[in-house]
């Protein structure tokens, strides 16, 4: 069993730039590929970024140029890097941990708001 717990959103005025962590408990976490998900009012569920144990990252189309998705393997934690918030970017941010053993393995952080308004 894998527990993650995010941490860093708030408030912030579009514009401005927030810093998503996420702790990890998990052996072998340099493993997993981790990522970072959003869900807004009314609206399912979306990728963010994800990044692989290798390194390897990928973005949504909508925050490449704005968003970096990093992992700190010694420490367990994944981070999303924001800048140049939008509105738009307003939602519950959730970490997922991914782990591919003959099945699927998905395990997802309780999330953190975030919230883009002047």
């Amino acid at each position: 069993q894998v527990q993650l717990v995010e941490s860093g959103g708030g408030l912030v005025q579009p514009g401005g730039s927030l810093r998503l962590s996420c702790a990890a408990s998990a052996s072998g976490f340099s493993l997993y590929a981790m990522g970072w998900y959003r869900q807004a009012p009314g609206k399912q569920r979306e990728l963010v970024a994800t990044i692989r144990s290798a390194g390897s990252t990928n973005y949504a189309n909508s925050v490449k140029g704005r968003f970096t998705i990093s992992r700190d393997n010694a420490k367990k934690t994944v981070y999303l890097q924001m800048n140049s918030l939008r509105p738009e970017d307003t939602a519950v941010y959730y970490c997922n941990a991914h782990f591919f053993d003959h099945m699927d393995y998905d395990y997802w952080g309780q999330g953190t708001q975030v919230t883009v308004s002047s």
